[in-house]
C-alpha cells in the first residue's frame, strides 16, 4: 500500500495564475474591502477563497460573456468598464448555436442513397459570418464568441447597461439553472469571475452579499417559482410576496456530483445512500413544504436495517404538503392524530430546495378553518396512511407499475436526469439492428448511440444521450456550440464546435464522443497548424432535423425501444412497461 495526501478542495484553483497581488487588489475594492476576514473560518479564509475560487477576465467590445440558455456555474463582478444585458433575446445564430431546419420528406428519403460512404463527413466551408457572430482567441477555454456589429445590436434590441461594481450571473451560478439573458462587453471590461463554490462560501459568511443575492432571487425568480406550484396559484400578489419573504433557501449535496459519479457507482447501495445528505428525515416534525428548485432527491422509507426507495423528486416537485394538511385537518394539536414526515428526503448528488414554513402554509394556503379551506378542495390531498411499515406496505408505497429493482437502478445511476432516456425491452428486441441502421442513415452513416448499458430484469438503459434536465455537459463550453433547443433537445453546432472535449469530459454517462471528421472526399480533415486530425463532439440529437422524431424509435419493428421522459413521475415509463 502507498499513502498519499488526502485531496483538498483547492488542489485545483480556478486560475493557477492568480497572484497575491491580484487578491490584494480585489480586497481593496468594494464590497470586498468591507468584508471582515474574521467572519471566515481558518479552513476557508476570505483571502483563500479569492485566491483559489476566482479569476480575473478581460473582454473586448462585443465579447459575449454569458449567453441566454446556457447553464452557469459562476458569477461575475465588474471591476472596470461596462456590460450590456440583452433583455429581448438574440437570434440563436448570433450566440454560436444551431438554427435547425427540418428536412423535407424527399430529403429524408434521399439519405438512404446520398449519404457519404465514410462516417462523419463535414462540409469544410463552414462560414458563420452572415450570422453577425465570430470567434476569437486560442482553442479551448480562451476561445470566445463576439458580436461583429455592437451598434446594430444596441439599435435593434432592448438592452440595459451594468457598470463598475455590479454583480451578475449569481442566481444561475448558485442554482445551476439557465442564464436568463445574454450579456456582452461594451468596450473593454475587466471582470472578476467567481465560481459557485467561492460564491457560496462568501454568501454564507457575509450577510450583505447574502441579502443582496437573496433579494435578487426573491425579486426575479422566487415568485415565478411559487406561482408555478398549484397550491399557491389562488393567492394574491401581496400574499405571494409575503410567502416569498418567509421562504428559506437551502442547498444539499455536491454541486459537482458528476465528477465523483463513476466512483460512487462502484460502491455498495448502503454506502451510496449514506453519502446522500438528508433534507428531511422520516419521523421528524413536518416543519414546512420542501420545493425542489433544482437537482434531484430520493424519497425513501426505513425498512428493517435499511431504506427502500419510494420515488424521486425533481425540479418543480415538492414534499411535506400531505403531512401538513393531515395535521391541519386535525387541529395540529400535537396529539396522537398528528403525523410526522412519512419518508426521508435525500439529495441525489445535488439539490437546491426552498422551504416554506408550516405556519405560512397554514395561514395563506389552507386558512384557519378546515371546514372551509382557502385552497380548492380538489387540490387537498387525502389523509396520510399511518400504518406501521411492513414489507407489503412498503411495496405498495413504491410505484406499483414499476419494478422496485428498476426504480433503484434509475435513481442510483442518475438516469432520472433524462428527458429522453433510451430504454430497450430485451424480451421484445430481436437484435435486428434496424434501430442502429436508422440512426446511421440520419447521421452521416455513424450511429449516435451504443446498444449496451446497465440492465435490470428484461430491460436495458442504452448508452445514448438522455437530453438531461440538468445537462452538466453544457457548463463550460467556450463557444456555446452545445446548447438546448426550445423544444428540449441538447444539440451541438458543428460550425462552432472547436473540439475542446469539455462537454465529453463533463458528461457523467459517457454519452458524448469526440470523433475525427472527414471532408467531402472522405479524407480526414487536418489542423493546418499541427497536421493532426480535427475532432468534433458528437451525440444523439433526437433527430432534430428528421420528420417524425427519433429514427431509432420509429425504426424498431417490435416496439422494443422507447425514449422515456423521467420528469413526469415515471408515468411515461410505467405506461410503456404496462402497455
Amino acid at each position: 500500500m502507498r499513502a498519499i495526501p488526502r485531496p483538498q478542495r483547492w488542489d485545483s484553483p480556478f486560475d493557477p495564475n492568480m497572484t497575491d497581488a491580484d487578491v490584494n487588489r480585489i480586497l481593496s475594492i468594494l464590497p470586498f474591502s468591507e468584508m471582515n476576514p474574521d467572519d471566515f473560518p481558518p479552513s476557508t479564509p476570505l483571502h483563500g477563497i479569492l485566491h483559489n475560487d476566482t479569476r480575473i477576465r478581460r473582454y473586448q467590445s462585443g465579447d459575449i460573456i454569458v449567453r441566454e440558455g446556457d447553464y452557469g456555474d459562476s458569477a461575475f463582478f465588474i471591476i472596470s468598464g461596462a456590460v450590456r444585458v440583452v433583455l429581448d433575446g438574440l437570434p440563436a445564430s448570433m450566440l454560436g448555436r444551431l438554427e435547425p431546419k427540418r428536412k423535407t420528406f424527399l430529403q429524408v428519403l434521399a439519405q438512404l442513397w446520398r449519404n457519404p460512404k465514410e462516417p462523419e463527413v463535414r462540409h469544410t466551408s463552414r462560414d458563420v459570418d452572415d450570422s453577425g457572430v465570430q470567434a476569437r482567441g486560442d482553442a479551448g477555454s480562451a476561445t470566445r464568441i463576439f458580436l461583429q456589429n455592437v451598434p446594430g445590436v444596441l439599435d435593434a434590441h432592448n438592452t440595459v447597461q451594468l457598470e463598475t461594481g455590479a454583480f451578475f450571473g449569481e442566481i444561475a451560478a448558485l442554482g445551476r439553472v439557465e442564464r436568463t439573458a445574454t450579456i456582452f462587453a461594451e468596450g473593454e471590461v475587466e471582470l472578476l469571475e467567481v465560481r459557485w463554490q467561492g460564491l457560496r462560501d462568501i454568501r454564507r459568511r457575509n450577510r450583505t452579499l447574502k441579502e443582496h443575492i437573496d433579494a435578487l432571487y426573491r425579486e426575479r425568480s422566487l415568485k415565478t417559482h411559487l406561482l408555478a406550484t398549484p397550491m399557491f396559484q389562488h393567492l394574491s400578489e401581496d400574499e405571494i410576496t409575503e410567502i416569498a419573504n418567509q421562504t428559506v433557501f437551502e442547498t444539499y449535496g455536491d454541486f459537482d456530483w458528476h465528477t465523483s459519479y463513476q466512483t460512487l457507482a462502484g460502491e455498495s447501495a448502503a454506502s451510496r445512500l449514506a453519502k446522500e445528505p438528508i433534507i428531511t428525515e422520516e419521523g421528524h416534525y413536518p416543519n414546512g413544504v420542501i420545493l425542489i428548485r433544482s437537482g434531484f432527491t430520493r424519497l425513501s422509507k426505513q425498512f428493517g436495517h435499511g431504506h427502500r426507495t419510494k420515488s424521486y423528486l425533481g425540479k418543480g416537485q415538492h414534499y411535506g404538503f400531505d403531512e401538513i394538511v393531515h395535521n391541519w385537518r386535525r387541529g395540529n394539536d400535537g396529539g396522537n392524530s398528528a403525523v410526522p414526515f412519512q419518508y426521508s428526503l435525500r439529495a441525489v448528488g445535488y439539490a437546491d430546495v426552498l422551504i416554506v414554513p408550516t405556519p405560512i402554509i397554514e395561514k395563506f394556503v389552507l386558512g384557519p378553518d378546515p371546514e372551509n379551506p382557502r385552497l380548492p378542495k380538489e387540490l387537498l390531498p387525502p389523509p396520510v396512511a399511518v400504518d406501521e411499515a411492513t414489507e407489503e406496505n412498503v411495496q405498495e408505497l413504491t410505484h406499483p407499475e414499476v419494478d422496485e429493482d428498476m426504480l433503484e437502478l434509475l435513481v442510483e445511476n442518475r438516469f432520472i436526469n433524462g428527458t429522453a432516456t433510451m430504454m430497450i425491452n430485451l424480451d421484445r428486441c430481436t437484435r435486428c439492428d434496424d434501430c442502429v441502421r436508422a440512426c446511421a442513415a440520419a447521421h452521416d452513416n455513424n450511429p449516435r448511440f451504443i446498444r449496451h448499458g446497465p440492465k435490470v430484469g428484461n430491460y436495458m438503459v442504452a448508452n445514448a444521450c438522455m437530453h438531461c434536465a440538468d445537462p452538466v455537459c453544457m457548463i463550460g463550453c467556450p463557444t456555446g456550440a452545445i446548447h438546448r433547443e426550445v423544444t428540449g433537445q441538447v444539440v451541438i453546432n458543428d460550425a462552432t464546435c472547436i473540439g475542446c472535449s469539455t462537454c465529453a469530459n463533463s458528461c457523467p454517462y459517457h454519452n458524448i464522443r469526440m470523433v475525427e471528421v472527414r471532408g467531402e472526399d472522405g479524407d480526414l480533415i487536418l489542423d493546418q497548424n499541427t497536421n493532426a486530425p480535427i475532432l468534433t463532439a458528437t451525440k444523439c440529437d433526437l433527430c432534430i432535423d428528421q420528420l417524425g422524431g427519433p429514427a431509432c424509435q420509429r425504426a424498431c419493428p417490435h416496439d422494443a425501444l422507447r425514449r422515456i421522459d423521467m420528469q413526469d413521475g415515471m408515468k411515461s415509463l410505467s405506461d410503456w412497461i404496462n402497455r
